[in-house]
């Protein structure tokens, strides 16, 4: 006697998905673009949507649009697998003498500094102080930095990066900077040792302003 089918060995899929169903897996090996269109694909664009395979006690997520570009993400699945299209828009938010003053979406696979730079319209040319940019960001603390007791819920402490624009090699740095969903990009106006002075009053009080080591700043 042949058994055609496994009935215990199923995947189950959920989220942003048109219809969340459980798929059998067959001997061809499934895998998880396959467990996506088994339930109908997902809802919002793939740039937008993040993939997370439960297996067992560990999660896996994953930018929806890497694994339609990189097959060797799009992993074989096993039984009892659990896949969950989340919608996940990121965003970073531009302040100050930018072309742009709004908040900015970008894609699940990221986009380095360089990049948002590009879509916030660059640096106003008659208002910006180009050794002014920073970016506003909460992250974990890193680097043997103590968070003085102010920390959001997930445990990370609010940092300022400094950039300065005006040096050359700023931009094959900021190639490699690594926005974050919940960014605050400001371009200063006011001449830097009187934004300077403003960035010491609230590291002082709140933020730790991140030295030279730590961040892509340039004196």
């Amino acid at each position: 006697m042949r058994i055609a089918r496994n009935a215990t060995a199923n995947v189950t899929i959920v989220g942003d998905v048109a219809n969340s169903t459980r798929m059998p897996l067959t001997p061809k090996g499934e895998r998880l673009l396959d467990a996506l269109a088994q339930a109908g694909g997902t809802r919002q664009p793939p740039a937008k949507t993040t993939v997370q395979i439960t297996r067992g006690d560990k999660v896996v997520s994953m930018a929806l649009d890497s694994v339609i570009r990189d097959p060797s993400q799009n992993i074989k699945l096993s039984t009892g697998d659990v896949v969950t299209a989340v919608f996940q828009p990121y965003s970073f938010t531009a302040l100050g003498a930018s072309g742009k003053n709004e908040e900015v979406p970008f894609e699940g696979v990221g986009v380095s500094l360089a990049q948002a730079l590009g879509r916030m319209g660059g640096l106003q040319d008659q208002r910006a102080n180009a050794q002014g940019v920073f970016i506003f960001r909460w992250e974990k603390p890193f680097g043997g930095m103590a968070a003085n007791g102010v920390t959001d819920p997930q445990g990370r402490m609010p940092v300022i990066y400094r950039v300065n624009m005006r040096d050359p090699a700023t931009f094959f740095l900021a190639q490699n900077f690594a926005m974050q969903n919940g960014d605050v990009v400001y371009v200063a106006t006011a001449p830097i040792a009187e934004f300077q002075q403003f960035v010491n009053v609230v590291a002082s009080t709140l933020l730790p302003l991140v030295a030279a080591k730590n961040a892509i700043t340039v004196n």
